[in-house]
């Protein structure tokens, strides 16, 4: 019987120890997921607060750019000088206030950015005029730009139509369940029938802008400027992107120069030298985490505003041997 109840002791023992063990890993756990939830919402908002600063300094780039020159916008400016991964400790070298921890901290925090002039690219909203008629001078140009991109042709019109209906407000109250969403990213060009292929090969070339614009004829690409202008080939475009590095273009007359004949194809309200769109991209890296922004900014004279913000965190990246 003695043994009986010592056993039954023992049981009970090594069951309490097994309760205690298992409530004692659990609340373990439980603290670590509460360390590991308060140190990453910490750093998330460490980075929002820096990619905003980003953002301003960017801003002030551009305002700047326009108190120096109010005239053109071209690739030899600052603003066009895309800034390289660098230590955040960089930018916070002059501040004479930071502590030793705070040092330490900003040292394993890496910045990288760069400025886009959205109107170096044909904005897809110029395919439908203000009458609310789809133009045919952007239907053309968006032609030369699916058939030298070898896109299919036959999603084109789809895409004018659809946009023309997306705009058309008596339409869209009318036959307001029919009636395609106005997309707001490049991206969402899906609704109006582009493909993914289509909209991966137009990424660098096509935008989305609240109204109508010009294309800068000094930030464009060649696939752009072959486009956008009726009779240019593709030489002749190449030709214009190339002289340009040297001395950007001021007005009709120096693209004249290169290409004899070509001004008479050059409207203002279609071709320009200077932008009021730009797309701002800004990069953050803790070590595993990467935090990516992209924002659009309009600048007016000497006022800019920020028309929409995209924030997202990367993965962690993997070996390509996993």
């Amino acid at each position: 019987m003695t043994r009986r109840q010592a056993g039954a002791a023992l049981l009970t023992a090594m069951l309490t120890v097994a309760l205690v063990a298992s409530m004692a890993s659990a609340a373990l756990w439980q603290q670590w997921r509460s360390v590991e939830v308060e140190t990453a919402q910490r750093a998330r908002s460490q980075s929002l607060w820096v990619l905003t600063g980003a953002l301003d300094w960017a801003r002030l780039i551009l305002r700047e750019d326009r108190r120096a020159s109010a005239i053109e916008d071209h690739l030899g400016e600052p603003w066009a000088v895309p800034l390289e991964e660098a230590r955040l400790s960089t930018f916070l070298a002059v501040d004479k206030n930071n502590t030793p921890d705070e040092a330490d901290s900003a040292a394993q925090v890496f910045l990288s950015g760069n400025i886009t002039d959205l109107q170096s690219r044909m904005n897809v909203f110029n395919l439908v005029d203000k009458q609310g008629q789809v133009s045919t001078v952007w239907l053309r140009a968006f032609g030369k730009l699916f058939e030298q991109l070898g896109l299919p042709p036959s999603e084109l019109p789809v895409l004018a139509e659809n946009l023309r209906f997306a705009r058309d407000n008596t339409a869209a109250t009318t036959w307001a369940s029919k009636a395609p969403l106005m997309p707001q990213r490049v991206g969402q060009l899906r609704w109006l029938g582009l493909s993914s292929r289509s909209l991966a090969l137009l990424a660098d070339t096509i935008t989305l802008l609240p109204e109508s614009t010009a294309v800068n004829l000094n930030t464009a690409s060649a696939t752009v400027l072959y486009a956008c202008i009726p009779t240019l080939d593709m030489a002749q475009a190449q030709r214009l992107v190339s002289s340009r590095q040297a001395a950007h273009f001021r007005n009709f007359e120096d693209v004249n120069k290169l290409v004899p004949g070509i001004a008479s194809e050059l409207k203002t309200e279609d071709h320009g030298f200077s932008s009021s769109f730009f797309e701002i991209q800004g990069r953050l890296r803790l070590q595993q985490t990467v935090v990516e922004e992209r924002s659009l900014v309009q600048r007016k004279g000497m006022d800019m505003k920020t028309l929409w913000r995209d924030r997202g965190a990367q993965p962690p990246a993997t070996s390509p041997l996993q």
